[in-house]
């Protein structure tokens, strides 16, 4: 099963068994289950497909949380010549990883 789920102002094509890094949730806990309400449910070959207005009725995503992250760092760089300007900051955004477990719909 295939199924789109919203999350953190994306969306993401998820599988059964496939680990996904998402933006930060901060109420659920490391071990903890979460229940996602997919956008569209298809089989793998296409064929039985159900698009949700906006979201599929009785479907959902059962995954769990595997841990709680910073990214990379991103390195932000600003120059302007001549003027003596020069800023240089770094940001590590943080994440939330997912086990997908189940997909239901």
């Amino acid at each position: 099963m295939i199924a789109v789920i919203a999350t953190g102002g994306k969306q993401y094509i998820v599988r059964e068994g496939q680990e996904l890094q998402v933006e930060w949730l901060e109420e659920s806990a490391v071990g903890s289950k979460l229940e996602l309400v997919p956008l569209l449910v298809a089989d793998e070959e296409g064929k039985a497909v159900k698009v949700g207005t906006p979201t599929v009725a009785g479907a959902k995503v059962t995954c769990s949380v595997m841990e709680h992250g910073r990214d990379e760092k991103v390195l932000v760089v600003k120059y302007k010549p001549k003027s003596r300007y020069r800023r240089h900051v770094g940001h590590r955004q943080p994440f939330t990883m997912l086990k997908i477990e189940k997909i239901t719909g």
